[in-house]
């Protein structure tokens, strides 16, 4: 008898925007409260904030390709989930246009908006199109710039949420492997709708010119109430999560809740009896990213090497709509670390197509920026014949002799910048 086929984390990435807000930043901006008084009542210290000109998208993309790193050789995703409620445009979704960045083709691509759940949702979703058979491999991303939706002398949310992405990328495997999905648990709740709500710019309220003001296009939100529904909420799915698998909470080695709040952690962690030596996060440096703060809590603790591959792992998550959402796992052990990049990914006309042409011409997949064409095993003549093909389509001379096995992505588009650059 075959084993049971499960999906199973490979690879994790992580991607934060340059710019650090702390909380006397934002007592400085005129905000009315303090460092002392955020610290108390959230455990956030710090929080990262995107610069005009980078995207939801943009930050996708820089941890997609950190996450993809850690899949096997020549496996790529035939599936690609990009769970936010920032996304790049109100239309179309940001997801295709991200797999278009990696070099990923036309795989199926989609948004999901479960707010502050909407990595575990897109985590269940990808685990049961692997275990059906329907894709053998897929790439879960969660990103958001909640800056951009965020008053800034709105006290209850300003306080709370910073940019960021986190990313898994999955493939099928066995529920003895480290990183195995073994369960999951989802639920909603419609009537507390207005707990955490934008009211206009949707159909149910277009102002399209904006005459509402700021408070009715900006995210608002009922802090006592959401605390209660949350803390409840986790629990319950939590216990339901493990309940399917037998597990007592005092198994479970490592807990990622959703960081929304530190006191809303503790207050699951406790009622669940996970010990405080299991309980991991990175609230008090990132501050609330909503759908990218599990996959980013995640990166950050493979990254410190801070859990054993194979320990049982619990996250769970609520956010707006109501949503909530719970997964139990085994602690994944990929093939390498994720960089916590402080780096906002390059991006550009040039990069992009350079990807696109890697992946169409050569068939090399969502490249990262410091891989070198040996890396990607193109040899002297295939890269001769790439800057080829970027001479012809950009009109401009790229010298044989500089087609070097041994440059990198990003030097490349950059050779290449330079000769448009010389041409004009």
């Amino acid at each position: 008898m075959s084993p049971t086929p499960a999906s199973v984390i490979r690879g994790v990435g992580a991607c934060l925007p340059e710019l650090t807000v702390t909380n006397d930043d934002l007592v400085a901006g005129g905000l009315n409260t303090s460092d002392d008084w955020i610290r108390t009542r959230t455990g956030i210290a710090t929080r990262r904030r995107v610069t005009p000109g980078t995207s939801t998208g943009d930050l996708a993309a820089g941890a997609a390709r950190q996450a993809l790193t850690g899949l096997p050789p020549d496996t790529r995703p035939q599936l690609l989930i990009l769970a936010t409620t920032t996304p790049d445009h109100p239309c179309p979704a940001t997801a295709p246009e991200v797999a278009h960045r990696l070099g990923l083709g036309t795989i199926p691509a989609f948004d999901l908006a479960a707010v502050c759940s909407g990595f575990v949702y897109a985590l269940a979703a990808a685990d049961a199109w692997i275990r059906s058979g329907t894709v053998t491999s897929a790439l879960v991303i969660g990103a958001e710039t909640y800056s951009t939706i965020v008053d800034p002398a709105d006290r209850n949310t300003a306080i709370l949420f910073g940019d960021g992405a986190g990313a898994v990328a999955l493939t099928v495997g066995t529920r003895d492997e480290p990183g195995a999905v073994l369960a999951t648990d989802l639920g909603s709740d419609g009537t507390g709708a207005d707990h955490v709500m934008i009211e206009a710019g949707g159909s149910r309220w277009p102002d399209p010119a904006r005459l509402d003001g700021t408070p009715a296009h900006t995210l608002r939100m009922k802090g006592r109430e959401v605390y209660g529904q949350a803390v409840r909420r986790m629990t319950a799915s939590a216990h339901r999560t493990l309940a399917q698998l037998g597990w007592p909470a005092d198994s479970v080695g490592a807990f990622i809740g959703h960081q929304a709040n530190q006191r809303i952690l503790d207050a699951v962690a406790d009622r669940l009896g996970i010990a405080p030596g299991h309980r991991h996060g990175n609230i008090h440096d990132v501050g609330n990213t909503a759908a990218a703060s599990i996959p980013l809590a995640l990166a950050d603790t493979v990254a410190r090497g801070a859990v054993r591959p194979g320990t049982r792992t619990l996250l769970t998550a609520f956010g707006g709509g109501l949503t909530w959402g719970s997964a139990a796992l085994t602690w994944p052990d990929p093939q390498k670390e994720p960089a916590m990049t402080t780096t906002e990914p390059a991006v550009s006309p040039v990069y992009d197509h350079l990807v696109d042409l890697l992946a169409t011409k050569f068939d090399v997949s969502a490249p990262t920026p410091d891989a070198t064409f040996t890396d990607l095993d193109l040899d002297s003549l295939a890269v001769v014949e790439l800057f080829v093909s970027l001479s012809d389509h950009w009109r401009i001379t790229l010298p044989d002799t500089e087609a070097d096995p041994g440059l990198t992505v990003a030097a490349t588009a950059a050779l290449v910048e330079k000769a448009r650059d010389e041409r004009s």
